[in-house]
């Protein structure tokens, strides 16, 4: 039996969209924007071997552009180094507001597993307009721990399908 999302999510973990967009280091800036614009996102985790190394946003992708020598850079060379993160159990407010303290538009939930720091789920400026906005909670059915999501291979197909369209 599938639990109705509350009405006015309270914690991160109730507003949060599992599954995060990520890249490898020496992903090209150009397909980076690409990503950032096909996917609706606002930020990208850069990862090596599995572990999470920065992020880049379109802040980065701005100043990358300002340089006027984007074109050969890489994710690795513009990224910001870290990953901002929260817990899931905190509220909503505290979380909006550390991310107006980092400067960030997005903030990770990461899972850890084997020595391995990797992001599992994300909050975003989205996310809290979504909320603001909402008129209702089905409204916000697709967020939170109790999403529906697609099956992993769904994802892969998706996923396996984008990566073609941009070839």
């Amino acid at each position: 039996m599938t639990e109705e999302p509350r009405l006015s999510p309270e914690l991160v973990r109730d507003l949060m969209t599992v599954g995060v967009a990520t890249c490898l280091p020496e992903t090209p800036v150009v397909e980076l924007a690409r990503m950032i614009l096909e996917e609706e996102i606002e930020e990208i985790v850069v990862l090596e071997e599995g572990n999470a190394l920065g992020v880049v946003g379109q802040d980065e992708l701005i100043r990358a552009y300002a340089t006027g020598a984007y074109q050969g850079l890489t994710a690795e060379e513009i990224m910001r180094e870290g990953v901002p993160q929260v817990p899931p159990e905190i509220p909503l407010t505290a979380a909006a507001q550390v991310m107006l303290d980092r400067g960030g538009r997005a903030l990770f939930l990461m899972h850890h597993a084997a020595g391995m720091e990797y992001p599992a789920a994300i909050v975003t400026y989205r996310h809290f307009l979504r909320h603001m906005a909402a008129k209702d909670a089905a409204e916000l059915r697709d967020l939170g721990i109790l999403a529906e999501r697609q099956t992993p291979l769904d994802t892969f197909i998706q996923r396996r399908n984008a990566a073609r369209k941009r070839k």
